[in-house]
């Protein structure tokens, strides 16, 4: 029996212009003997920035959690308007099903909401990245994941800048679209975890205000640890201060913050489980 795909879009639709690539995405599923399965709400729709209606997009995303043939669920979006869908989703339905969920940026909300409501793992990583020329890496990597083999695909490299270890379960993501969540039933309990933080907008000032944020309802007291990810804005016009020393001053001196390049918006990044445990440096 042939493994099952869902390509998805519950953030902002997608363009016209990124049809070829949806297309080239489905087409390198099938090669590998995939069944893919498109939803209804893929693309931007009557001049906006929207595939359907949040209960719509949400009702397609159901569709591909009961269907009990899938595996794996791809959500090609990014944007605004995930967290619009979170009211409309059967989270016990999506604790039943064996289907993944793969998706970042602003898929962060949706990630992180399915942790807190059901305990379940999702794939930070956005599979558009399996199309680009510089992916054939990737793409093998892909492929030895589904076939059980050895894989680099979440694998990852880092560095510490303050501590030397941290264990715990992930979670996080986009700093931005995480804080979302914040004060409401989707927010994940941060007790314990190792706190994942990236983005791909946003200079020095916004990224202390969501640290400053952060920082004010308790997380930072109640984390692990903080690995910090790909910030590109930032790294590419060299906005200071940097990431690593916002990070220090918003968290405090005692907790681990460990860096890698390796997570992120980046085309050639690596995918991370966010709801499974994560040991960085020796056991604690």
């Amino acid at each position: 029996m042939k493994k099952k795909a869902a390509l998805a879009a519950c953030s902002n639709g997608l363009p016209e212009t990124r049809r070829k690539q949806a297309e080239e995405l489905e087409k390198f599923l099938k090669e590998i003997g995939m069944e893919v399965v498109l939803s209804r709400c893929l693309y931007e729709r009557g001049g906006t920035a929207f595939s359907g209606s949040p209960r719509e997009r949400a009702e397609e995303l159901m569709r591909f959690y009961r269907d009990p043939e899938m595996d794996l669920i791809f959500d090609l979006s990014g944007g605004d308007a995930a967290n619009g869908i979170l009211p409309y989703l059967d989270f016990e339905a999506i604790g039943n099903s064996r289907a993944v969920f793969w998706g970042y940026s602003d898929l962060t909300t949706i990630i992180n909401a399915i942790y807190a409501k059901t305990g379940r793992s999702s794939v930070l990583y956005q599979a558009r990245n399996l199309t680009y020329a510089p992916g054939e890496w990737q793409r093998q990597a892909f492929q030895n994941w589904r076939e059980g083999k050895k894989t680099d695909l979440f694998d990852f490299s880092w560095e510490f800048i303050q501590g030397a270890s941290m264990e715990g379960t992930v979670v996080g993501g986009n700093m931005r679209c995480l804080l979302k969540l914040a004060g409401t039933e989707y927010w994940p309990d941060m007790q314990g975890k190792i706190l994942l933080l990236e983005a791909a907008g946003g200079l020095a000032p916004q990224m202390a205000s969501c640290l400053a944020q952060l920082g004010q309802i308790g997380v930072f007291g109640q984390v692990r640890g903080i690995l910090l990810g790909t910030f590109l804005s930032m790294e590419e016009s060299g906005s200071r201060p940097g990431i690593e020393e916002l990070a220090k001053e918003y968290a405090g001196e005692k907790i681990p913050i460990a860096r890698t390049a390796q997570i992120g918006h980046r085309t050639d990044s690596h995918g991370i489980l966010i709801g499974s445990s994560l040991v960085l440096g020796s056991r604690l």
